[in-house]
């Protein structure tokens, strides 16, 4: 990755809040081996930056316009392997962290770590190592799998934003019963009052 260990280590930033970017930026430039090489907003922008800046590490947000985080982090994985992805996020969920994984992402931190361990984080995700952060992985293990078939899930989500059940149906190209059936199990699953309070459980745990 780095010739001989030495050299600076590349990175790419995709953060769509400029402020934040700029902060990260700013704190990461004052690290004697970092350099940020590409700094982008949106989700569909980081591929062209990783191919045209070539970052060792690309640094990245799960929510983000144009395409979340880790969706880059596999477009990444496929196109640019020697790549490594840290994920960051506000988010603390044990569902992303999984999915994360799922996607190649060599690490998941919390936006609200110190600068100084994001410079760790970086150094030895560069080095092939894993870095969770610790508090989110003995979380992610509590929670386990999510207990939602994947129609279920797709169900759930498309009526997350109120949708009639008909609408759904439509949506779906599934009988009104089938939608009814399939939201009905969820709310049991997930011990919920109704499917808007699964969906909430559900984004929460990073199921949908």
């Amino acid at each position: 990755m780095r010739a001989g260990g030495h050299g600076m280590i590349r990175v790419l930033l995709a953060e769509d809040q400029e402020l934040v970017r700029g902060a990260m930026a700013a704190l990461l430039s004052l690290e004697p081996d970092i350099e940020v090489v590409a700094e982008v907003g949106r989700g569909d922008a980081v591929l062209p930056a990783a191919l045209d800046a070539q970052p060792h590490v690309a640094l990245l947000d799960i929510e983000m316009p144009g395409g979340d985080g880790i969706s880059a982090a596999a477009q990444l994985r496929a196109r640019q392997p020697g790549c490594r992805v840290l994920i960051l996020t506000t988010f603390g969920r044990p569902g992303y962290l999984r999915r994360a994984m799922a996607a190649g992402a060599s690490g998941f931190m919390l936006k609200d770590a110190p600068a100084s361990e994001l410079a760790v984080a970086i150094r030895r995700t560069v080095a092939g190592e894993r870095v969770v952060d610790p508090q989110l992985a003995a979380q992610a293990l509590t929670e386990g799998d999510t207990p939602l078939s994947s129609r279920e899930t797709e169900v759930l989500a498309a009526s997350a934003d109120g949708s009639s059940v008909a609408l759904v149906a439509k949506r779906l190209f599934l009988s009104e019963g089938t939608v009814r059936n399939h939201l009905s199990a969820a709310i049991q699953k997930l011990n919920a009052n109704n499917r808007a309070e699964a969906a909430r459980i559900a984004e929460e745990k990073g199921w949908l």
